[in-house]
């Protein structure tokens, strides 16, 4: 055979493979969708992925992100499960209407977010909280316990030894407002908090996408109703009173729970997981090498978490 002819040949096998590979592939995305449904008058956003028939699991994100935060751990878990991940009221592709239209309090956004479940027909789920999700998932679950069939926390906690030095500007807000705005922006909503909150005290900063901060302040701060900075923290004058309200809820609570949290979290202290066994003794906990979003970069360790404790509750092996 001719030397032309050979190369010829290689280069006809090499095409070959490379076109039976590329009908192999499958993005990991693929099931993955978004949609807006009405609540109340409010364009609510959720993301969905994972077979409709399949166990469902409802993620509840933190501040100040939105759905967008469960990106990362969607494809590696819906394979066996359908997930619905919303936006609240104020937050990512939502409608953010001026406080005047709409109370951002923890019982109001649950209220919403619950009346989604309802819409969408999802009679029973497995609530994942993060962040805001905790006060927000604990009042659907104390709502309609019969729709919860278990709890997943993260980085959400429910306890006062929970709390980092860092809720001490937010104290000096409850107690007075009218002067101590400015430095709660300073110290929750500005673009170095919000950066912050991701890179934590973690010893890897290379592996955070300054994307998600820099998105999550935009969103934070575009203009429009509802988006006056004075007013971008939904919830947060309602939290004097969740804080002494959530430790009760999660011992009233009583479906399956498994919790974690980053240990570099910089609002949230490692204490305020371990207290949850305190409350529920059965209760898994798992301390993550991880920041307050702890998916920013330790997205398998919690998928297969969260797998195998899904896995238990359903009966078979994630």
């Amino acid at each position: 055979m001719s030397i032309p002819a050979t190369l010829a040949l290689s280069a006809a096998l090499a095409c070959a493979t490379v076109q039976a590979s590329a009908q192999e592939l499958r993005s990991s995305r693929r099931s993955i969708s978004y949609h807006t449904v009405e609540i109340r008058g409010l364009k609510i956003f959720y993301r969905e992925a994972g077979p409709a028939d399949a166990p469902t699991v409802l993620l509840l994100h933190g501040f100040p992100s939105s759905s967008r935060m469960w990106e990362p751990l969607l494809p590696l878990l819906a394979d066996k499960y359908h997930l619905i991940a919303p936006d609240y009221p104020g937050f990512g592709n939502s409608s953010a209407p001026p406080p005047s239209g709409f109370a951002y309090t923890f019982d109001n956004i649950a209220g919403v977010i619950g009346e989604l479940t309802a819409k969408l027909g999802l009679s029973r789920f497995v609530l994942f909280m993060q962040d805001y999700g905790g006060p927000v998932g604990f009042r659907m679950a104390l709502a309609h316990p019969e729709r919860t069939s278990a709890i997943i926390i993260q980085n959400a906690v429910s306890h006062e030894q929970g709390l980092s030095p860092l809720w001490e500007a937010r104290r000096r807000y409850w107690a007075d407002p009218a002067h101590e705005l400015e430095a709660l922006k300073a110290n929750f909503t500005s673009l170095e908090a919000t950066r912050q909150r991701h890179l934590g005290s973690s010893p890897r900063p290379e592996r955070y996408d300054p994307d998600t901060w820099t998105d999550e302040y935009a969103f934070l701060t575009r203009p429009g109703p509802g988006r006056d900075p004075d007013h971008a923290v939904p919830g947060l004058p309602d939290q004097r009173r969740v804080l002494s309200q959530m430790a009760g809820l999660a011992a009233q609570d009583a479906a399956t729970d498994a919790g974690g949290l980053g240990k570099y979290d910089p609002s949230f202290a490692v204490a305020g997981a371990t207290a949850y066994r305190d409350d529920v003794p059965e209760a898994e906990v798992h301390i993550l090498e991880a920041g307050h979003f702890a998916l920013d970069e330790a997205t398998d360790e919690i998928a297969s978490f969260v797998r195998d404790f899904l896995a238990r509750l359903d009966g078979h092996k994630g």
